[in-house]
C-alpha cells in the first residue's frame, strides 16, 4: 500500500485542522480586529463601559451618522501627512535593501570561493557586530553626524541600516553560495567565462530564491526599525513606525489614537502584499536555498 494511501485516523486529523484553526484565529484576529476599528472612534473601539460598542459603533453613529467612518485614515494621511513617511520609508527600504544586497551578494561569493583562512575570520567579526544590540552601535555614529551636520536626513540613516544589517545579509548569501557546486564556476570558466561572468551568468540565475530572501528580509529590518530611525531623523524625515508612534502623544502632549490605529493598519497592508507576492521564493529560499537536484 502507497503511502498516500495511508489514512490519518480522525482523531488525529481533528487535532491537526484544530490546532491550524486556532494558529489562524490567533495570528489573523488582532489584524483583522485592528482593521474593523480603524473605522470607529476612540470611544467606540476602546469603550471601557460595553465592548459590543466596538462592533456597534454606537459613538461613532451618534458623531458620524454612520457605524463606520475613515477620519481616522483622513487624520493620518493628510491632516497629520502620514503620506511622508510612507514616501520616506519607501525611500529608506530601496536604498537599504539594493545596497545590502549588493555588497553581500559579491561578498559572500568571493567568501564562499576563497580558500584563505581570512574568509572565515571575517564571517566571526561579522556575526560578533550582529550579536550586538543595534542601540549600542548607533550611539557611536550620533557625535560625527552632529559634527558634520548631517544628522537627521535619510541617507546617513541609510547608511547606518546597512552597516547594522550587512552581517545578516552576508552569512546568508555565504552560506546559499557554499551550497552551490563551484564545479558550476570550472565549467563555465572552461567555455571561456570570466569569473565575474561565471558569477552573472551561471550563479547568480541559481541564487534567485537566496537572493530574495535575503532581501525580503533587509526590507523587514529597515521598514519594522524603530530604535535606529527613531534616533537618527528628524521629525520631517520620519518613517512610518516612529510616526506612528508620535501620534500617540506623551504625557505632556494629547496624542490621537484613531489616527495610530489607521496608521498601523495602512502600514501592515504592503507588507502582506509584499510577503504573499513573494511567497514562493521566500519559502524556496528558506527552505532549499539555491540547491536544485
Amino acid at each position: 500500500m502507497s503511502s498516500t494511501q495511508i489514512k490519518k485516523p480522525l482523531g488525529l486529523q481533528i487535532l491537526i485542522y484544530g490546532f491550524v484553526l486556532l494558529w489562524f484565529i490567533l495570528a489573523a484576529f488582532p489584524f483583522l480586529w485592528t482593521v474593523w476599528g480603524s473605522f470607529k472612534v476612540e470611544l467606540d473601539f476602546f469603550s471601557k463601559a460595553d465592548w459590543t460598542n466596538a462592533i456597534s459603533g454606537a459613538r461613532t453613529q451618534v458623531v458620524y451618522g454612520k457605524a463606520f467612518t475613515g477620519a481616522g485614515y483622513d487624520g493620518a494621511w493628510i491632516q497629520e501627512e502620514f503620506w511622508r513617511a510612507f514616501r520616506n520609508t519607501g525611500i529608506v527600504c530601496f536604498f537599504t535593501v539594493l545596497t545590502s544586497l549588493t555588497i553581500a551578494t559579491l561578498g559572500g561569493y568571493a567568501l564562499s570561493r576563497s580558500g584563505f583562512r581570512y574568509a572565515f575570520w571575517l564571517l566571526i567579526i561579522a556575526l560578533i557586530f550582529r550579536a550586538l544590540p543595534p542601540i549600542t552601535l548607533v550611539s557611536g555614529y550620533l557625535l560625527p553626524f552632529f559634527q558634520w551636520n548631517i544628522w537627521g536626513i535619510l541617507p546617513t540613516t541609510i547608511i547606518v541600516l546597512v552597516a547594522i544589517n550587512q552581517p545578516f545579509t552576508l552569512w546568508m548569501l555565504h552560506s546559499f553560495f557554499q551550497k552551490i557546486p563551484k564545479e558550476l564556476d570550472e565549467s563555465a570558466k572552461v567555455d571561456g567565462c570570466t569569473q565575474f561572468q561565471a558569477f552573472k551568468h551561471v550563479i547568480i540565475p541559481i541564487m534567485w530564491p537566496g537572493v530574495i530572501t535575503a532581501g525580503l528580509f533587509s526590507f523587514l529590518l529597515a521598514y519594522n526599525d524603530f530604535a535606529i530611525t527613531a534616533m537618527l531623523l528628524s521629525q520631517e524625515n520620519q518613517t512610518m513606525v516612529p510616526k506612528i508612534n508620535s501620534f500617540m502623544g506623551t504625557t505632556q502632549t494629547e496624542g490621537n489614537v484613531m489616527f495610530a490605529v489607521a496608521a498601523v493598519v495602512s502600514a501592515i497592508i504592503p507588507l502582506f502584499i509584499l510577503v504573499m507576492f513573494f511567497q514562493r521564493q521566500l519559502v524556496s529560499g528558506l527552505t532549499a536555498g539555491a540547491v536544485k537536484g
